[in-house]
């Protein structure tokens, strides 16, 4: 059977088919599957699930993605039983805009400046579909390293390298020690004068030509003599499928006072959070962006 939204057609029939045995194992309809989903705030369509069941269509985009996440739960399926028989996508799903994460020309002019000096194009022709960010928190309460892996996506033509950057605005701080995990080389690093901005270009092991993905992975470690760090932080300029923060504490500096900070175009959410007999923190966020999603933490008093 040719499938119109699937060149891959075998994948789109093995998707529906197993989607189809596990709605019929759980007895389950799909109106009472359908409220389920709203309970847990996806609202993805009756016609929707109708045509993923069919094998009419495929789940595509953010939204429906999330949407299969919370489907193979309450069908008691194992984690990406239903995901991985969808193959590669052939689109790259809906981008949103493509914009600064915070509310601020001055930091925005400084990243434009820094991507410059890279040779990378502003904004970059890439983002990051799912993004999982793991730091550990030394014995003084201060990040001592952050490794992060990422699925980059090319949203348009080709692209061959992707810059980062740390920022530490009104502080001037040494450059932090960067380093290529998998997935590529730091081929430039970048540094401005007045030490507040400090990055690098990631050059790809291949190019990645538009809707193609590829896997990176990179870490950064904080040498003597930089600021003591308390927060950390991800920030993404297009609308992120999963963003994952993982925030790891020494058992002996565990903080006094955490608060999750949310911060977009439109303004800056505070949240104060709890460890509840914890050691970590980890923070989730679906179809998110452009923002920041953030941690901060400190010893005695919050302040004001």
């Amino acid at each position: 059977m040719s499938m119109e939204t699937d060149p891959r057609g075998t994948r789109t029939d093995a998707f529906a088919a197993a989607f189809r045995d596990a709605i019929n194992a759980r007895r389950l309809t799909l109106a009472r599957l359908h409220e389920q989903l709203r309970a847990r705030g996806n609202s993805v369509s009756m016609a929707t699930l109708s045509y993923w069941r069919s094998g009419a269509r495929r789940p595509e985009g953010a939204q429906s993605l999330a949407a299969l996440v919370d489907i193979e739960q309450l069908l008691d399926l194992d984690d990406g039983a239903l995901t991985r028989l969808l193959g590669a996508s052939s689109r790259t799903g809906p981008l949103g805009p493509v914009q600064f994460p915070v509310d601020a020309e001055d930091l925005e002019r400084a990243v434009r400046a820094a991507y410059a000096a890279l040779g990378a194009r502003y904004p970059n022709a890439s983002r990051e579909v799912t993004t999982h960010s793991v730091s550990d928190v030394d014995a003084a309460g201060n990040v001592s390293v952050t490794a992060i892996r990422s699925v980059v996506q090319s949203t348009t033509g080709t692209v061959t390298g992707i810059p980062f950057l740390e920022m530490t605005p009104g502080v001037r701080s040494p450059a932090p020690i960067v380093s290529a995990v998998s997935g590529g080389r730091i081929s430039r690093r970048y540094s401005d004068p007045q030490g507040e901005v400090h990055g690098g270009l990631f050059e790809l092991d291949r190019p990645l030509t538009a809707p193609d993905t590829a896997v990176v992975e990179w870490s950064v470690e904080y040498p003597p003599g930089y600021p003591p760090t308390r927060d950390t932080g991800h920030a993404v300029s297009r609308q992120c499928r999963e963003l994952l923060l993982w925030t790891r504490f020494h058992p002996d500096a565990l903080p006094d006072w955490l608060e999750e900070r949310v911060e977009t175009p439109s303004g800056l959410t505070v949240t104060p959070l709890t460890l509840d007999g914890r050691t970590s923190v980890h923070q989730v966020r679906r179809a998110f962006g452009p923002g920041t999603l953030s941690l901060h933490w400190g010893y005695g008093e919050r302040p004001d």
